[in-house]
């Protein structure tokens, strides 16, 4: 079940702060703030065109933000003067013993994922096809397979190192297969797989890089009822063991109510909601938003709600 008093600020992961992306004359994220509570799963949401996979590109460095600062805290609490002084600095990052904090706006994508911990998966499935499901997550450790190979030659050699390190990638990617029920279908090609199968097997290849954070975008998109019940227990896994914090965008609002504690609601860029799934629910904003509505109109909206409960009410003491 969701934390519904997490605070999700006292130890964030994550925090978006004052991000501005602009395309031209367009503005696609205005200005925007928020955390992701360490271990919590948080969910972006709102209405088509609102925002939600620009912001996902800064956080993964598709996108070089316009404006504003992106920190993720890999491990410990991080001391506010200590990114203070990093912003200064003008450096990447700063990792200690203590702590390790990054501000990925300064770094290119293949270096977010490799050196801070952030994976990401994709609304369309991108997935290695040709490849089997097996090997699709090998393929996900090439890095440090690459490292433990000195650049090719100690894996041309056998060498022992590089023959432990193939020993525990494999063992890593049998043991993802296993957890999303997949492993009786490890030396299948990714292409014959079931959609919602091959939903999973991108899910476990992110997690095949260790992150910290786990960015997953429109998971559930394409799944029938069971489908998204299954990803629902798969993905409270991944937060409570193994510690991996969420940060997805989902418009399946049965996903996002059931599992997220922590949800954050875009309109046209800007943030208009920011809760636990109780508090988001029931903001007039975020119905208004859903519903279409001009600004002008959302206290109608919020007078309506304030009908129908007492209207509700009324009934619940007549029975």
């Amino acid at each position: 079940m969701p934390y519904e008093n997490h605070n999700w600020a006292a130890d964030p992961v994550l925090s978006v702060e004052h991000l501005t992306m602009r395309f031209g004359g367009l503005v696609a994220v205005d200005d925007l703030s928020f955390d992701v509570g360490r271990g919590d799963i948080t969910a972006l949401i709102g209405p088509n065109g609102a925002g939600k996979t620009t912001v996902f590109n800064c956080v993964t460095g598709f996108y070089k933000p316009t404006e504003g600062r992106i920190a993720l805290r890999r491990n410990g609490k991080v001391p506010g003067d200590v990114i203070a002084d990093l912003t200064k600095s003008g450096r990447q990052y700063d990792e200690t013993k203590e702590h390790a904090v990054f501000l990925l706006e300064r770094m290119a994508d293949f270096k977010i994922t490799e050196i801070a911990g952030v994976a990401r998966t994709f609304q369309n499935i991108r997935l290695f096809g040709g490849m089997t499901a097996l090997e699709n997550l090998l393929v996900a450790q090439h890095n440090k397979l690459m490292r433990a190979s000195n650049y090719t030659i100690g894996g041309l050699l056998g060498l022992p190192g590089y023959r432990r390190a193939a020993a525990a990638a494999k063992e890593m990617a049998v043991e993802w297969l296993r957890r999303v029920d997949l492993l009786d279908r490890a030396d299948d090609p990714a292409a014959d797989l079931p959609y919602g199968d091959q939903r999973r097997l991108e899910i476990a290849r992110a997690l095949c890089t260790n992150p910290v954070l786990l960015c997953l975008d429109e998971p559930a998109a394409g799944l029938n009822p069971r489908e998204s019940a299954e990803l629902n227990g798969l993905l409270r896994s991944i937060r409570d063991d193994h510690g991996v914090s969420v940060l997805l965008i989902e418009h399946d609002m049965g996903v996002v109510m059931g599992i997220s504690d922590h949800i954050v609601v875009l309109d046209y860029g800007k943030k208009i909601s920011d809760g636990t799934a109780s508090e988001v629910r029931s903001d007039p904003k975020v119905i208004a938003a859903y519903l279409g509505v001009d600004d002008e109109e959302v206290e109608e909206v919020e007078r309506d709600l304030e009908v129908t409960s007492g209207a509700t009410g009324a009934e619940g003491g007549a029975r």
